[in-house]
């Protein structure tokens, strides 16, 4: 049985590392280049079972190359794929990212591909009420919502990664339990001039536990209803910033199954994020469990 299970984007990247950003219509020779495995909430689970806790994934994927790489991916870090539905004759989810060394910066096309959407079935119903944790992203809206209510219903907590402002997210916000939006997100959503007003603005709306806003190399702030608190970005020479924040919410949900209050997940979440920055590739850059406690103790934190 998984501890975590996710339902959203499971991505096919191609990666390449530049030098700085190509002027248009021109030629430029990559550094290096790889395929890697992405999507917040695939990503995310990649993470928190590098970190100790087992982990799920709930979705559809094609039998193409992407999607038999991305199958090949989970199994490789330990990911359970037998709740995945295997369809013929469809296009992966698919993107190009450019890693811009100069900028330390990402640039990201990416296609959706043609996969039909997921409908839950009883096998998989079963897994998420089995779970202490169901992570969403907003993809797959209708599945992942029903999960959710699925989820509220047996006691399973909702970890919202709040990226994209899609139509509808007003309907998984409504049964999320911790809910993690970027500051974008939050400011967007809610109409709020700060990112201390939107994250009261949707504990008001929403009700969840707890309101965590990231703000990149500022760190972020959480809300639990009574104050306000600020939690920092550990010091990381960033050779690779795609998936960290993807990376960070897979992080808090192993923290939160760990059994850390939430303040003690920002600061986890945080180290493992700026650890993942490190290295290149979202997935096999997450550091393990023990590398993250010793990384925190060197910069004055103890689990």
């Amino acid at each position: 049985m998984s501890k975590i299970v996710g339902i959203g984007a499971n991505v096919f990247d191609t990666l390449y590392n530049i030098p700085t950003y190509p002027t248009e219509d021109t030629k430029m020779r990559a550094t290096a280049s790889k395929t890697a495995g992405g999507g917040p909430v695939a990503t995310g689970l990649v993470a928190a079972q590098k970190l100790g806790e087992e982990t799920a994934y709930i979705g559809v994927l094609s039998d193409d190359n992407g999607g038999k790489f991305l199958k090949e991916d989970f199994e490789k870090y330990g990911v359970e794929t037998n709740l995945i539905e295997i369809k013929s004759g469809y296009r992966s989810f698919a993107s190009v990212l450019w890693l811009c060394a100069d900028s330390a910066t990402r640039t990201c096309v990416f296609d959706k591909g043609d996969l039909p959407p997921l409908v839950l079935n009883d096998a998989q119903k079963q897994a998420i009420c089995d779970a202490e944790l169901l992570m969403v992203d907003g993809n797959e809206m209708d599945a992942a919502v029903e999960a959710a209510k699925i989820a509220k219903a047996n006691g399973t907590k909702v970890l919202y990664d709040c990226g994209g402002l899609y139509e509808g997210v007003e309907r998984l916000l409504a049964y999320t339990d911790i809910m993690i939006p970027s500051e974008e997100f939050s400011l967007g959503h809610t109409g709020c001039a700060t990112a201390e007003e939107a994250a009261k603005k949707l504990y008001e709306m929403y009700s969840p536990e707890v309101v965590v806003i990231t703000q990149g190399k500022r760190g972020g702030i959480i809300f639990d209803g009574k104050e306000v608190v600020s939690y920092p970005i550990y010091p990381a020479k960033v050779v690779d910033s795609n998936g960290s924040g993807d990376v960070f919410h897979g992080a808090f949900a192993a923290g939160v199954v760990k059994g850390y209050d939430y303040l003690k997940c920002c600061h986890f979440s945080s180290a493992v994020s700026g650890l993942k920055c490190t290295g290149v590739g979202a997935r096999e850059s997450v550091p393990s469990f023990d590398t993250t406690e010793k990384y925190l103790k060197e910069n004055g934190y103890d689990l």
